[in-house]
């Protein structure tokens, strides 16, 4: 019975893997999902997924990067009446849960990754003191945000990322 166990492991492993493989593949292949991986905290996956949204898509264009960030729901949700607006908090319930979840993942994993170190960029001393001031799980969500409004910007104006240095 656990050779049986240990044998559909290795296989769903080797399928994995494959699969893998194979989504590499596909970034490689366009040039934006090369673009978009340069992003702090984005990866493979969340790259792929900030392509199809926002670069791919002939019916879903968004206006600004504001817009695509609350689809993805990393801006608090808004209440307004009668010219009164009421701001509420980020809200967890959206119909991208999964690229919201990966690309606070990702940004919670750079950010453990910043806050070890002295910062050697613009953005990594915005990390830093974000961390200081709110607590790492908001600059996760703050950082996914910054990420998703920079791929937009990437996307539509055709530009590269490239991550400001301090001056030393």
């Amino acid at each position: 019975m656990f050779e049986a166990a240990r044998v559909q492991y290795l296989e769903l492993i080797e399928r994995i893997n494959f699969y893998e493989d194979k989504l590499e593949e596909a970034a490689q292949e366009h040039a934006d999902c090369q673009k978009l991986r340069k992003l702090e905290g984005v990866g493979l996956l969340s790259a792929i997924n900030l392509y199809m949204l926002l670069g791919c898509t002939e019916g879903l264009s968004f206006k600004q990067g504001k817009d695509a960030s609350a689809c993805v729901g990393l801006t608090p949700t808004q209440h307004s009446s009668g010219g009164k607006v009421k701001i509420g908090s980020i809200g967890k319930y959206v119909k991208n849960s999964m690229m919201r979840s990966n690309l606070v993942l990702g940004a919670m994993a750079s950010i453990n990754h910043v806050v070890k170190r002295k910062a050697k960029t613009k953005k990594e001393l915005w990390i830093q003191q974000l961390v200081e001031r709110k607590g790492k799980r908001c600059a996760a969500v703050a950082l996914a945000n910054k990420n998703v409004r920079t791929a937009f910007a990437i996307l539509t104006q055709g530009t590269e990322y490239k991550a400001e240095l301090l001056s030393a």
